[in-house]
Protein backbone atom coordinates (compact mmCIF):
# COMPACT_ATOMS: atom_id res chain seq x y z
CA UNK A 1 0.00 0.00 0.00
CA UNK A 2 1.32 3.51 -1.14
CA UNK A 3 1.17 6.18 0.81
CA UNK A 4 1.35 9.99 -0.36
CA UNK A 5 1.34 13.33 1.57
CA UNK A 6 0.99 16.47 -0.32
CA UNK A 7 2.44 20.00 0.95
CA UNK A 8 3.65 23.35 0.51
CA UNK A 9 0.14 24.78 -0.44
CA UNK A 10 -1.24 27.68 0.34
CA UNK A 11 -2.05 31.76 -0.55
CA UNK A 12 -0.52 33.67 -2.72
CA UNK A 13 -1.62 36.81 -5.34
CA UNK A 14 -2.15 36.35 -9.11
CA UNK A 15 0.91 36.32 -10.81
CA UNK A 16 2.93 34.53 -7.89
CA UNK A 17 4.65 30.90 -7.46
CA UNK A 18 4.38 27.98 -4.89
CA UNK A 19 6.59 24.91 -4.92
CA UNK A 20 4.39 21.52 -3.28
CA UNK A 21 6.09 18.27 -2.43
CA UNK A 22 4.58 15.19 -2.63
CA UNK A 23 5.92 12.31 0.13
CA UNK A 24 5.55 9.21 -1.14
CA UNK A 25 6.71 5.64 0.55
CA UNK A 26 5.14 1.34 0.47
CA UNK A 27 6.20 0.82 -3.18
CA UNK A 28 8.48 -1.72 -3.76
CA UNK A 29 9.42 -1.16 -7.35
CA UNK A 30 11.95 1.85 -8.67
CA UNK A 31 9.57 2.44 -11.97
CA UNK A 32 6.42 4.32 -11.55
CA UNK A 33 4.07 7.30 -12.22
CA UNK A 34 4.13 10.14 -9.67
CA UNK A 35 1.27 12.45 -10.65
CA UNK A 36 -0.52 15.77 -9.70
CA UNK A 37 -4.12 16.73 -9.94
CA UNK A 38 -6.65 19.61 -8.62
CA UNK A 39 -9.73 19.77 -7.90
CA UNK A 40 -11.45 22.69 -7.55
CA UNK A 41 -15.13 23.02 -6.12
CA UNK A 42 -17.89 22.00 -8.55
CA UNK A 43 -15.41 20.98 -10.92
CA UNK A 44 -14.26 17.85 -12.25
CA UNK A 45 -10.86 16.42 -10.71
CA UNK A 46 -8.41 17.35 -13.07
CA UNK A 47 -4.19 15.99 -14.33
CA UNK A 48 -2.12 18.58 -14.61
CA UNK A 49 1.35 17.35 -14.17
CA UNK A 50 3.00 13.40 -13.71
CA UNK A 51 6.47 11.96 -13.96
CA UNK A 52 7.61 8.43 -14.88
CA UNK A 53 10.61 7.89 -12.96
CA UNK A 54 12.75 5.32 -14.73
CA UNK A 55 13.24 7.96 -17.10
CA UNK A 56 12.26 11.66 -15.97
CA UNK A 57 9.84 11.52 -18.60
CA UNK A 58 6.65 14.61 -18.14
CA UNK A 59 3.50 15.14 -18.79
CA UNK A 60 1.53 18.00 -18.56
CA UNK A 61 -1.84 19.15 -19.31
CA UNK A 62 -2.12 22.47 -21.66
CA UNK A 63 -3.67 24.51 -18.85
CA UNK A 64 -0.41 24.47 -16.68
CA UNK A 65 2.49 23.82 -19.64
CA UNK A 66 5.17 26.28 -19.30
CA UNK A 67 3.95 27.31 -16.33
CA UNK A 68 4.01 24.25 -13.93
CA UNK A 69 7.50 21.79 -13.63
CA UNK A 70 7.47 18.70 -11.80
CA UNK A 71 11.05 17.61 -10.87
CA UNK A 72 12.41 15.14 -8.47
CA UNK A 73 13.43 16.03 -5.40
CA UNK A 74 16.55 15.38 -3.38
CA UNK A 75 15.66 12.25 -1.71
CA UNK A 76 14.09 9.63 -4.18
CA UNK A 77 10.79 9.40 -2.40
CA UNK A 78 9.96 13.08 -2.88
CA UNK A 79 8.06 15.16 -6.09
CA UNK A 80 8.08 18.86 -6.27
CA UNK A 81 5.18 20.33 -8.33
CA UNK A 82 6.94 24.25 -9.23
CA UNK A 83 3.70 26.57 -9.85
CA UNK A 84 4.66 29.44 -11.68
CA UNK A 85 2.71 32.78 -13.08
CA UNK A 86 -0.40 31.48 -11.23
CA UNK A 87 -3.67 32.63 -12.40
CA UNK A 88 -7.25 32.76 -10.00
CA UNK A 89 -8.58 30.12 -11.87
CA UNK A 90 -5.49 27.42 -10.39
CA UNK A 91 -7.24 27.76 -7.29
CA UNK A 92 -8.07 24.47 -6.29
CA UNK A 93 -7.17 21.41 -4.26
CA UNK A 94 -3.94 20.03 -5.14
CA UNK A 95 -3.10 15.99 -4.58
CA UNK A 96 -0.20 13.87 -5.79
CA UNK A 97 -0.93 10.07 -6.87
CA UNK A 98 0.55 7.35 -7.63
CA UNK A 99 0.41 5.18 -10.60
CA UNK A 100 1.95 1.28 -11.86
CA UNK A 101 4.44 1.08 -14.61
CA UNK A 102 1.84 0.85 -17.44
CA UNK A 103 2.31 2.70 -21.23
CA UNK A 104 1.36 6.03 -20.78
CA UNK A 105 -2.22 6.66 -21.65
CA UNK A 106 -3.15 10.01 -20.02
CA UNK A 107 -3.36 10.65 -16.40
CA UNK A 108 -5.76 8.19 -15.74
CA UNK A 109 -4.99 4.63 -13.55
CA UNK A 110 -3.77 6.62 -10.41
CA UNK A 111 -4.66 4.27 -7.88
CA UNK A 112 -3.29 5.81 -4.62
CA UNK A 113 -3.69 9.12 -3.53
CA UNK A 114 -2.82 11.45 -1.08
CA UNK A 115 -5.19 13.70 1.49
CA UNK A 116 -4.75 16.99 -0.78
CA UNK A 117 -3.47 20.65 -0.23
CA UNK A 118 -5.06 23.80 -0.86
CA UNK A 119 -3.91 26.55 -3.17
CA UNK A 120 -6.03 29.69 -3.22
CA UNK A 121 -4.88 32.33 -5.84
CA UNK A 122 -6.40 35.77 -5.78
Amino acid sequence: HVQLVESGGGSVQAGGSLILRCAFGGYTGSDFYIGWFRQAPGKEREGVAAVYTVDGRTYYSESVKGRFTISQGAAKNEQFLQMNSLKPEDTAMYYCAHRRPTPWDGFQGFRYWGQGTQVTVS
